[in-house]
C-alpha cells in the first residue's frame, strides 16, 4: 500500500520534513512545492529526498496531502489546495481548534478531510511521535497502513472530525503553558538571586519543568509557533465554557520572544527579553546565570 501512494507536503517545516523522511524510508513518493520557500526549507526537503514540483502538479498528482504548518497558516494552506481542485485525502494535522478543522473540511468539499494531531518531537534520532487521527474509518485505516513500519505511531480516535485537534490543544494547553510558567518562575527567582534555591526545591519533585532550565532557550526559539497554538487553545476553552484567559496570558508571554524566532539564546538573553524594557533585568545578556 505505502509504495503505491503519493504524498504531498506543500511546506515542509522540521516536523513535515521528518515525516516525509519516514515515508521515503518505505519507498513512498513525497512531493513538495518550493515556490516562495526559504533556503532552509529547500535543504530540509533535499535531506528528506522529497521531489520538488509546481503547486498545481503537486495537488493534481498526490493521493494524500499532509498539512503540517504553523497553526496560523492552516486555513490558507487548505485554501490553496482547494483552489487547485484537490480531491484526495487531506490530513489536517495542525494544532488548531475543531471549529477551524471543520472550516477546512468545508473548503475542501471534493476531498476527504481527516483530522490529525501530532504529539511528540519530530521522528528523528529514534524519537517516535504519535499521529492521532479522527475521520472516516476507511481513510484512517489507509493512513495507518501508510505509516506502518515507520517511527510515526498512529492512534485512531473515531469518526468525529475535531477530536484529534481537541486532544492536541488540551495537551498543549498544559505542556506549553507549563514551559512558559517555568521560564517566568525561573526569571523571577534569577532576578532576586535565588535561582539555585528554586532549582534545589524543584529537584525534590519528580519531573518538574523548573529543573529543566536548558529548555528555556528552546521555548524562546519556538515561541512564534507556540503562541498561536495557545491562542487557539484559549478559543477552544472559551467555546467549552472554561477559562481561556490563562492560555492568552501564556501566549502573551510567548509573544515577548517573537524577535527570537528560530535563534539560539543564552538563558540570560531569553530572560532579558521578558522584561518590559524598563531596565529592571538583573541579568546581563550573554552571561549565563547559574542553573
Amino acid at each position: 500500500m505505502a509504495t503505491e501512494v503519493t504524498v504531498g507536503l506543500m511546506h515542509p517545516g522540521s516536523m513535515g520534513a521528518a515525516f516525509a523522511a519516514q515515508l521515503r524510508s518505505k519507498g513512498t513518493t513525497v512531493l513538495w512545492c518550493p515556490t516562495g520557500r526559504s533556503e532552509s526549507s529547500r535543504q530540509r526537503a533535499k535531506r528528506a529526498s522529497m521531489k520538488p514540483v509546481a503547486l498545481a502538479d503537486l495537488v493534481d498528482s498526490v493521493d494524500v496531502l499532509l498539512s503540517l504548518c504553523p497553526p496560523a497558516a492552516a486555513e490558507d494552506v487548505a485554501a490553496q489546495a482547494a483552489a487547485h481542485g484537490f480531491c484526495g485525502t487531506y490530513v489536517e494535522a495542525n494544532a488548531i481548534t475543531p471549529h477551524r478543522v471543520r472550516n477546512v473540511a468545508e473548503r475542501l468539499r471534493n476531498a476527504v478531510v481527516v483530522d490529525g494531531a501530532v504529539v511528540g518531537s519530530p521522528p528523528v534520532d529514534g524519537k517516535s511521535p504519535t499521529l492521532y487521527l479522527a475521520g472516516p474509518r476507511e481513510e484512517v485505516d489507509r493512513l495507518e497502513d501508510l505509516f506502518a513500519g515507520t517511527d510515526v505511531q498512529t492512534h485512531q480516535l473515531g469518526d468525529d472530525i475535531g477530536k484529534a485537534s481537541a486532544l492536541k490543544l488540551a495537551y498543549s494547553s498544559y505542556q506549553k503553558a507549563s514551559r512558559v510558567l517555568a521560564a517566568v518562575a525561573y526569571g523571577l527567582a534569577d532576578a532576586n538571586d535565588v535561582s539555585d534555591e528554586l532549582i534545589h526545591i524543584a529537584s525534590k519533585r519528580t519531573g518538574s519543568y523548573l529543573t529543566e532550565t536548558g529548555y528555556i532557550p528552546k521555548t524562546v526559539s519556538r515561541a512564534w509557533r507556540w503562541a498561536p497554538e495557545l491562542e487557539d487553545a484559549a478559543d477552544l476553552l472559551d467555546e467549552t465554557g472554561l477559562p481561556g484567559h490563562l492560555m492568552r496570558a501564556a501566549a502573551e508571554v510567548l509573544h515577548s520572544w517573537d524577535e527570537a524566532r528560530d535563534t539560539t539564546l543564552t538563558i540570560s538573553e531569553a530572560l532579558a527579553l521578558l522584561h518590559d524594557g524598563s531596565g529592571t533585568s538583573e541579568t546581563t545578556v550573554g552571561q549565563e546565570p547559574a542553573p
